[in-house]
């Protein structure tokens, strides 16, 4: 574009006029024209004032330019609240707004220090590690006073003669302004040049000062924004690992609030309750708890007006999903973080298939010694035993079989167990183990699981309650209904363990010893107690016993030498 065509400006227009009468005020010195009184007096003056308006015009436009370069800045610097990102932005900016040939910011660290934080180059690149070199005198003085400072040589600044940094680095043009965010000085712009002076004036400086002040407040929510994405990341993990937690909880949880509105469920409540979260949520407790409402009802309200918890709540009921089931709720206030009762939180425990295993352990301590079923490991069980000396007892009902053909079934049970059990009650008042009731007979020993060093002492007391028992028995049956027993004890080594398949087991004692006690029973007469000899010998000193002949019993060559107990001394 040529001269004529060229736009020009308003500072352009008048500093040609300055011109124009700078010329005719020369023409009409030098020629001989006689002029009016005081003509080239007012051409000087009128080419005075026009420079004059021309410097101020000039002065304006730049005050101009550089607010509208602020504004533009300060939009673009507030276009991000990515923390890096603005600061790239603020220092590309700085650089290009003061013409410097490198911007530096400094912010605070965790320790308080200021550190750098960007470095950029009249290029807009990042300045590389070992150009990382600024005046620390000068940044030290805007820190400690707050106040900006701009030195068009540091060289020759009396303020800096003799500081190793702008000697060792060749400093001269330096403009340091701080960053604030209302009273408090979160770092410093540093912004200089190592080879020219003076390109910094008070307009850059007041410039830099007012775009810091914009800067300032950017970094700062940039920095609160960092701080809060990575506050509502921990957050969102702590959440999700909640949610985690919360779902694989076994207990079943409820939430409702103040109109008994069910505000949250997790799987756990879903599952004992037979619903899906989309029936739960949102519904009411009474609706959801159809049930049960008429008994739970009544805690749900003390909880509310007592404002206290309430615990182990154990509800049988009919539940229209699962039939009979067993639950335990435990009730408390829902609170929120200023402590005012927001609702109520229900945990809610299945106990149903823990109280049938429960029953069924129940009955099978009636039917296995408590202390059998301590030594078995439902992880390690394995057919075979070990072996052990007990003292075996065998006592059975005689002429049952002649009573059982008069009675009803129902009738001859109920009389059964009524000998039986003071049968059992007196082995486990001993704390002998129940092999097994085998008809109208017991089985027990003495001395296993749990050793025992009066073991046999102890049989022969169990035989003597089984006969003080039976006697008791007579006072409270009619007499078509008394029966006698008769006992037989022998002690020795048996092995004790876990006798058949993996399908069908049972803990039991084997050996002759065992054998022989089953055979000195069998032989004994009304309401008589008999033990062997082995037996005698071992509690001569506690038992009056009588001998008797010898008895030949089924399945031994040599008869077996038998007393009879009479009872303790």
């Amino acid at each position: 574009m040529d001269e004529q065509t060229r736009p020009t400006t308003v500072p352009d227009q008048i500093s040609t006029l300055g011109l124009q009468a700078g010329r005719i005020r020369a023409e009409l010195e030098s020629s001989k024209i006689k002029l009016p009184k005081n003509t080239v007096e007012d051409l000087v003056h009128l080419e005075t004032t026009l420079a004059h308006i021309s410097e101020k015009i000039e002065a304006f436009q730049r005050e101009h330019n550089n607010l509208l370069a602020l504004a533009d800045v300060g939009q673009v610097v507030n276009s991000s609240l990515e923390l890096d990102e603005v600061l790239t932005i603020v220092m590309d900016n700085i650089v290009r707004l003061t013409k410097a040939e490198r911007g530096f910011l400094m912010l605070r660290d965790e320790k308080g220090e200021m550190a750098i934080r960007m470095a950029r180059n009249w290029e807009m690149e990042s300045i590389n590690s070992s150009e990382l070199t600024v005046s620390r005198s000068v940044v030290g003085r805007v820190i400690e006073s707050g106040e900006s400072i701009i030195t068009t040589n540091a060289q020759e600044d009396q303020r800096f003669v003799g500081q190793e940094s702008i000697v060792a680095f060749n400093l001269r043009s330096i403009l340091c302004v701080p960053l604030k965010v209302k009273s408090d000085l979160i770092g410093v712009i540093y912004a200089d040049n190592r080879i020219r002076a003076g390109i910094f004036a008070e307009s850059e400086r007041n410039l830099l000062v007012a775009f810091a002040n914009q800067a300032a407040v950017a970094i700062e929510n940039a920095r609160l924004f960092s701080s809060l994405k990575h506050t509502l990341e921990e957050v969102t993990q702590l959440k999700n690992m909640m949610d985690n937690i919360f779902a694989s909880i076994t207990s079943g949880v409820i939430t409702a609030d103040i109109q008994n509105q069910i505000t949250l469920t997790n799987r756990a409540a879903e599952n004992i309750l037979g619903y899906a979260s989309s029936d739960i949520v949102g519904h009411s407790l009474n609706e959801t708890l159809a049930s049960i409402s008429t008994e739970l009802g009544p805690h749900l309200v003390e909880v509310r007006e007592t404002d206290k918890a309430i615990a182990d709540l154990e509800i049988s009921h009919h539940s229209p999903t699962r039939g009979y089931v067993d639950w335990r709720f435990n009730l408390s206030p829902l609170k929120d973080a200023g402590q005012k009762t927001q609702g109520i939180a229900i945990v809610l425990d299945d106990l149903t298939e823990r109280k049938k295993l429960e029953a069924q352990r129940r009955l099978f301590e009636r039917m296995v010694s408590p202390a059998v079923i301590e030594q078995l490991d439902p992880n390690s069980l394995q057919l075979g035993g070990k072996r052990t000396n007990i003292t075996a007892l065998f006592a059975d009902i005689r002429g049952f079989t002649t009573f059982s053909e008069n009675q009803e079934p129902e009738q001859l049970v109920k009389i059964l167990n009524r000998y039986l059990a003071a049968m059992a009650d007196a082995v486990l008042a001993q704390e002998g183990t129940i092999d097994k009731f085998m008809g109208d007979a017991i089985m027990a020993w003495f001395n296993a699981p749990i050793p025992q060093p009066d073991h046999t002492l102890r049989a022969v007391k169990t035989a003597l309650t089984i006969r003080d028992s039976v006697e008791n028995l007579y006072k409270e049956l009619p007499p078509e209904f008394h029966l006698a027993f008769g006992a037989g004890i022998h002690c020795g080594d048996a092995i004790l363990g876990l006798i058949g398949t993996e399908k069908r087991l049972e803990y039991t004692a084997i050996s002759d010893a065992v054998n022989s006690a089953k055979r000195i029973q069998e032989n004994s007469a009304r309401n008589q107690i008999l033990i062997s000899r082995d037996t005698f010998e071992r509690v001569s000193r506690e038992v009056n016993a009588s001998p008797l002949a010898n008895m030949a019993v089924k399945g031994k060559t040599q008869p077996i030498e038998v007393f009879e107990v009479l009872g303790l001394k």
